[in-house]
C-alpha cells in the first residue's frame, strides 16, 4: 500500500480512464505524459494506487450479473460503470485523494462565428453564447464559469449564500442578482450590467456594476463606461460607444460569422452607434457606409480601410 504521499489527481484521473476498454484520447494522454519529464512517474504511481484500489473492489463481494460466455467486453464495461464509484471512493482510502468526489469536473460549450447557443445550467442559470465563443463550466458546481473568449449573457439565479462566480482572463466577478453580458479577448475584458447588479473584483477593488453600467479590463487597468442594450447582439443589434474600429471589426467578425479586418492607419478610429447585424450577413460590404470607411475584399477577408 502506498501511505504518506498523495497521488497527483491529474495523472490518477488519466490512470482511470486509460483503463477504460473505450478510451480513444491517446494522444491526449501522450501530450500529457510528455509536457513534464516528471508526469511518467507521476503516472505509474497513480496507475499503481488505482491497481491496488481495484484489486480491493475486486475482492469486494458484488452481485453477479450474468452474461453471455462471449459477451466479455460488455461484462468490461459494466465493471466500469458500478466500478467506478467504487474505485473513486477505494482510492479516497488508499492514496489520501480526500477530495475525489469534490473535485472540478470541467467541461467546455462552445459556438462557432455567426451562431448563438443557450446553455441551462442546474441551479436554474442561463448563458447565452455570441458567435465564436467559449465558456468552461463544472458539472461539480453550477455556481462558477470561466469565459475563455468570446462574448455571453449570464441570467443569474441569484443565492446570497452561494454567489455565482465568473472569471475571464485576469478578471474575475461575482453576481448580486443578475443579468450580465461579458466579453473577452486577449487585449480586453469588458462587464456590462442589464439588470441587478455585479461585483468585479471581489477580492481587490470590489467595483460594483448596477444597471446602464460596465467597465473595462485591459493593460492592467479598470476603467467604467456606460453599458447601452447589453445583450442586444442576441436580437441582431451590437452598440458600440466610442469603440476603436479594431474592437468593432472584431466583435462584428464573431457575430456575422465573417472575418473582418482593419486597416492600422484607422485601427484606433472611434465610433459609436447600433449595427444591425442581419442586414449584414448576405453583404458585409455594407459597412462602407455604416462606418464611414472603406471596404474592399481580400480572399475570404473584409478589409476596412480609410475612405479619405
Amino acid at each position: 500500500m502506498m501511505t504518506g504521499r498523495k497521488v497527483d489527481e491529474t495523472a490518477l484521473e488519466w490512470a482511470i480512464r486509460s483503463a477504460d476498454p473505450s478510451f480513444d484520447d491517446w494522444d491526449g494522454l501522450t501530450q500529457w505524459l510528455e509536457a513534464d519529464p516528471l508526469n511518467h512517474d507521476r503516472y505509474d504511481e497513480a496507475t499503481a494506487a488505482m491497481t491496488q484500489a481495484t484489486d480491493r473492489v475486486a475482492a469486494t463481494p458484488v452481485q453477479a450479473v450474468p452474461v453471455a460466455a462471449n459477451d466479455a467486453g460488455p461484462m468490461r464495461r459494466d465493471y466500469w460503470r458500478w466500478g467506478g464509484g467504487a474505485v473513486a471512493a477505494m482510492l479516497a482510502m488508499v492514496v489520501g485523494v480526500s477530495v475525489w468526489h469534490d473535485r472540478s469536473q470541467p467541461y467546455a460549450v462552445e459556438t462557432s462565428p455567426g451562431e448563438q447557443r443557450s446553455v441551462a445550467l442546474a441551479d436554474g442559470s442561463q448563458i447565452i453564447l455570441g458567435g465564436g465563443s467559449r465558456v468552461t463550466l463544472d458539472r461539480a458546481d453550477a455556481r462558477v464559469a470561466v469565459v475563455d473568449h468570446g462574448e455571453m449573457l449570464f441570467r443569474i439565479r441569484h443565492d446570497a449564500a452561494h454567489p455565482f462566480r465568473v472569471t475571464a482572463g485576469d478578471t474575475k466577478m461575482v453576481d448580486l442578482g443578475t443579468v450580465f453580458d461579458v466579453t473577452h479577448d486577449p487585449q480586453r475584458t469588458r462587464v456590462a450590467v442589464a439588470e441587478g447588479a455585479v461585483m468585479v473584483d471581489p477580492q481587490g477593488a470590489r467595483l460594483r456594476l448596477d444597471p446602464g453600467q460596465a467597465i473595462v479590463a485591459a493593460d492592467g487597468e479598470l476603467r467604467r463606461e456606460r453599458a447601452e442594450d447589453v445583450g442586444g447582439w442576441r436580437e441582431g443589434r451590437v452598440t458600440f460607444d466610442h469603440a476603436p474600429l479594431s474592437d468593432v471589426a472584431r466583435d462584428l467578425s464573431r457575430q456575422l460569422g465573417h472575418n473582418i479586418r482593419v486597416d492600422a492607419a484607422i485601427a484606433d478610429r472611434p465610433f459609436s452607434g447600433t449595427v444591425d447585424i442581419r442586414s449584414l450577413h448576405d453583404d458585409p460590404a455594407l459597412l462602407g457606409r455604416l462606418l464611414a470607411v472603406d471596404v474592399r475584399r481580400d480572399g475570404k477577408v473584409w478589409v476596412l480601410g480609410d475612405d479619405r
